[in-house]
């Protein structure tokens, strides 16, 4: 994946943190913590969409649509 710079504006409590965790080694360099951060906030986004949009999905008809034609279906199964 490729990389690009930009320029943020971050408070400087932040920046404080950013470096202390750079200073204990558990990142690189503050650009590193960021692109963690980001991209840790990304996937959560993903996840809680689609927890949104799985709610919104009716139990029964998506049973229905999942067991349509499975009548015909179930007698050319084999027997074991």
């Amino acid at each position: 994946m490729g990389k690009a710079k930009i320029a943020i504006t971050i408070d400087t409590e932040f920046i404080g943190e950013l470096d202390r965790l750079v200073e204990e080694n558990y990142y690189q360099n503050r650009s590193q913590a960021i692109r963690d951060a980001v991209r840790e906030k990304l996937t959560r986004m993903k996840r809680s969409r689609l927890s949104i949009e799985c709610a919104k999905l009716d139990p029964k008809f998506e049973k229905s649509m999942a067991e349509e034609g499975l009548a015909e279906d179930v007698s050319q199964w084999p027997e074991y």
